[in-house]
C-alpha cells in the first residue's frame, strides 16, 4: 500500500503569540545585519545613478546590478582575483554583522519583544527581490546569447594550449549556444518565481543549483564571476532556511507536516491594492520591459561583445600568407619570424587578424558590450598566440581600407570619442591630429580573384608592405552562426560600401 505525504502550509497575521528563544533572537540580529549589508548598495555612485538615471533602461539596469557582493576589500593576488581570497569582503561583512549583533543584543537586553517575525519577513522580501532582479538581468545576457558569443574564425583556429582556462570554457559554451539560451531561460524563470511567496522555495532551490554550477565552474576555470554567482547561492540558501524543517520532516522522516509562516496583515484595502499593483508594475518592468531593452540594445543597436559592421564582402575566412614584401624585400616564411605574417583572418565583420611570432600582453577581461566596434575586445581576450587585431572601414571608391589596431590601450578621452556610434569615421580622421594619435593606417586592397586579397600600404613603423593572402578551403562542423546576427546588417546580401557614404 502506497502512502503519500504532503506539506500543508498556513499563514498567521498576528505574531504576538510567537515566542523566540534567546539564541534565535541573537542569531537573527547577526543574520539581519549581515544580509542587509550584503544587499543594500553602499556605493554613492550607485545612488547617483538610481536617482538621476539617463533613461528607464539605465534605471532598471542600476536596480538589477545592485550591490555586487564585494568591493570592501580587494586583494592583489591570484587568489584575490580568481580564488577564495576574493571572498574577503564577505568575512569583513560577517565581522561587522557580529559586532552589530553584539551591540544590538546589549541594547536590547531589557526589551520585551517576543520575536522578530516582522523584520524576518521583510528581510526575506528584500533578499527575494534582490535575487529576482539580479538573476533576471543575468539571464537575459544568456537568453540572447551574447555573454559567451560564438567563437570567431580566428578563435576557431587558435591552438588549444593558447587559451586561458576561462576563455576555453566560454568558447565551449559559445559553441553550445542552445545550452546558453537554456541557462538564460532558467535564470529568468527562477528569478521570476521569487516575486511570489508560494513559489519562493522552488525558485530558491533552482537558483541555488544553477548558480552553484556557475560559481564552481568559474573557480575551476578562473572565470572571475564566481563571487557574484556565489552571492546568489548564499542568498538563495538563506531563503531556504525557513523551509528546511518542513522539508526534513517530509523527505527524510517521511511524515506529513503543516508549516506555519508569518505574513503581515493589510489594515486597509488600499494598502492591499497598492501592494499588488506595485508588484505587477515591478514584474512587467523587469521581466518584459527590461527584456525588450536588452534585446533592443543587443540586436537593434549592436551593443554586443563582438563587432557587427560587415567586413569586405565574401572575404570571410582563414588566409595563408603567400607573399610578404617589406620595404621591397620579400621575406620567406619562418615560424620564428616576429614581423612576417604567418596567417591572417578576415571575419565576416570588420576585423582583420594576423598572426606573428610576437608576444602580446594577455587581456584577462571577459569583454564587455560596447556600441563602437573598436572597443569590443572579446575577440582577443583570454588567450595568447601572437595574433594582432585590426578594425577597418572600407572606402570602395578607391579600394582603400582605413585600419586601427584594436590591441592598443585607448585613453579615457579616446574611448569617450570612439563609443558614440558603431563606426569611427576613420577616413575623416585619417591625417588629422586625432587620427595620428589613434595611429590610423591606410591600405589599398586588390582582389585578383575570389580567393585572393592583396594588401599594400604603410605599417605603424612606416615600413612599406605588400602582402598577398590566399584563402584556405576550411570547413567547420559548428554550423551557421545565425545567433550572432543582428537586425542592423544583412551579411548575406551586404555589398562593399564606404563607411562614410
Amino acid at each position: 500500500m502506497k502512502t503519500t505525504y504532503t506539506i500543508a502550509t498556513t499563514t498567521v497575521e498576528d505574531d504576538n503569540n510567537i515566542t523566540w528563544k534567546y539564541w534565535e533572537k541573537v542569531g537573527f540580529r547577526f543574520v539581519f545585519i549581515f544580509f542587509t549589508l550584503m544587499v543594500v548598495p553602499l556605493d554613492g555612485e550607485w545612488y547617483a545613478k538610481f536617482f538621476a538615471p539617463e533613461s528607464l533602461y539605465d534605471f532598471l539596469a542600476t536596480v538589477a546590478g545592485g550591490a555586487r557582493a564585494g568591493g570592501w576589500i580587494s586583494i592583489d593576488s591570484e587568489s584575490g582575483r580568481w580564488g577564495f581570497a576574493s571572498y574577503a569582503s564577505w568575512w569583513l561583512t560577517g565581522l561587522l554583522a557580529l559586532l552589530g549583533a553584539a551591540i544590538w543584543t546589549i541594547l536590547a537586553r531589557n526589551s520585551k519583544h517576543a520575536n522578530y517575525e516582522q523584520l524576518y519577513y521583510w528581510l526575506r522580501v528584500l533578499v527575494r527581490y534582490r535575487i529576482a532582479f539580479g538573476l533576471i538581468a543575468f539571464g537575459f545576457i544568456k537568453f540572447f546569447p551574447m555573454q559567451m558569443p560564438f567563437p570567431s574564425l580566428a578563435n576557431l583556429n587558435t591552438d588549444f594550449g593558447e587559451y586561458a582556462p576561462f576563455k576555453l570554457y566560454w568558447q565551449i559554451v559559445g559553441v553550445s549556444y542552445k545550452y546558453e539560451i537554456f541557462l538564460g531561460f532558467l535564470e529568468i524563470a527562477a528569478g521570476a518565481l521569487l516575486f511570489f511567496r508560494p513559489t519562493t522555495a522552488i525558485g530558491a532551490i533552482i537558483n541555488a543549483g544553477v548558480l552553484f554550477n556557475i560559481g564552481h565552474a568559474n573557480i575551476a576555470y578562473d572565470g572571475a564571476v564566481h563571487v557574484y554567482s556565489s552571492y546568489f547561492v548564499l542568498l538563495s540558501l538563506f531563503l531556504l532556511l525557513q523551509y528546511l524543517p518542513a522539508i526534513w520532516t517530509l523527505f527524510i522522516k517521511r511524515e506529513a507536516v503543516t508549516a506555519t509562516y508569518y505574513v503581515p496583515q493589510f489594515k486597509y484595502p488600499w494598502l492591499r491594492a497598492g501592494y499588488f499593483g506595485l508588484k505587477a508594475v515591478i514584474i512587467v518592468l523587469f521581466v518584459f520591459v527590461y527584456g525588450y531593452f536588452r534585446y533592443d540594445r543587443f540586436y537593434n543597436e549592436g551593443r554586443l561583445k563582438e563587432p557587427v559592421i560587415p567586413g569586405l564582402a565574401n572575404a570571410a575566412g582563414r588566409y595563408q600568407v603567400s607573399s610578404f614584401v617589406r620595404n621591397g624585400e620579400t621575406l620567406p616564411y619562418s615560424p620564428n619570424d616576429s614581423s612576417r605574417w604567418h596567417e591572417a583572418y578576415f571575419e565576416r565583420y570588420s576585423t582583420l587578424a594576423y598572426k606573428v611570432n610576437k608576444p602580446h600582453a594577455i587581456n584577462l577581461g571577459n569583454g564587455t558590450p560596447a556600441l563602437n566596434d573598436v572597443l569590443k575586445t572579446y575577440e582577443f581576450t583570454g588567450r595568447a598566440g601572437g595574433k594582432s587585431y585590426l578594425y577597418y572601414e572600407i572606402d570602395s571608391t578607391t579600394n582603400s581600407l582605413y585600419l586601427l589596431d584594436k590591441n592598443q590601450e585607448f585613453s579615457k578621452e579616446e574611448r569617450k570619442l570612439l563609443d558614440k556610434k558603431l563606426d569611427v569615421g576613420l577616413k575623416a580622421l585619417y591625417g588629422t591630429a586625432v587620427g595620428d594619435g589613434l595611429k590610423i593606417l591606410k591600405w589599398i586592397y586588390e582582389r585578383p580573384h575570389a580567393e585572393r586579397i592583396v594588401l599594400s600600404g604603410l605599417d605603424a613603423q612606416n615600413n612599406t608592405l605588400l602582402i598577398t593572402l590566399d584563402r584556405t578551403a576550411d570547413k567547420y562542423l559548428t554550423g551557421e552562426e545565425w545567433y550572432m546576427k543582428n537586425n542592423i546588417y544583412d551579411y548575406q546580401t551586404i555589398s562593399e560600401k564606404s563607411s562614410n557614404e
